[in-house]
């Protein structure tokens, strides 16, 4: 695992190494009884899932408080939760089993900075406690960007961060123009870098302006209609 991780020149402390090799383990034993994912081998696990989720904290600082979006069974959550012990967590999704597997998680890694919540994206931004309320949104491998924008940018506080992984297609960055538009954000950063031998990106979307109170639309609109 150190070899792996210095190969990417990413730094960790002693107990961060013990947290993510407690995580493995736990990572394997679940993905045995679930299939939650369909890498299996240790070194893929680690350069795929762990390594490509914290590339995060070479381009940026987090800060105070980051909502996660439906990501792909605890990645990017919970190696940054591991490697930004300051910062607060919340988890949404709305796939009660998803949300359970990453309670265990985090109570067997003792972390104490991730919160989850179960509720579907186009009803959790008309709750005030949360529309407009997060320094940062991260979401990995979801949707197609304009769909993706929609459901996250209301999150955001004016002037802070949404964070995109995926993979290097200028195609679907092209797309996203007029989304951006509608919803006052705009494109701050795109860092290319390599993993495992493919080609991935992270885009770093900033929020302009406030998000009118029309976006997201209703269930399923985003999905079926997106902003293009």
């Amino acid at each position: 695992m150190r070899e792996l991780f210095n190969k990417y020149k990413i730094e960790l402390d002693e107990n961060e190494y013990k947290l993510f090799e407690t995580f493995l383990k736990i990572f394997k034993e679940k993905n045995s009884q679930i299939n939650l994912s369909a890498i299996r081998d240790d070194n893929w696990i680690i350069e795929k899932h762990f390594v490509d989720s914290i590339m995060l904290n070479v381009f940026v600082e987090l800060h105070w408080k980051v909502a996660d979006m439906w990501t792909g069974w605890w990645f990017p959550l919970v190696p940054l939760a591991i490697t930004n012990p300051e910062v607060t967590f919340l988890w949404i999704d709305s796939v009660g089993k998803k949300l359970k597997a990453v309670d265990e998680f985090v109570e067997k890694l003792w972390l104490k900075n991730v919160k989850t919540l179960n509720w579907r994206a186009e009803e959790i931004w008309q709750n005030l406690d949360y529309r407009e309320q997060f320094d940062f949104v991260t979401s990995r491998a979801t949707a197609y960007f304009p769909t993706l924008l929609e459901y996250v940018i209301p999150l955001l506080k004016e002037w802070w961060i949404f964070v995109a992984y995926k993979l290097d297609d200028k195609e679907e960055l092209k797309s996203a123009k007029k989304a951006l538009s509608r919803l006052w954000a705009k494109i701050l950063k795109v860092k290319n870098y390599r993993v495992a031998s493919q080609d991935r990106t992270i885009v770093l979307i900033e929020k302009i302006s406030k998000t009118h109170l029309k976006y997201p639309r209703k269930v399923w609109v985003p999905l079926s209609n997106p902003i293009k």
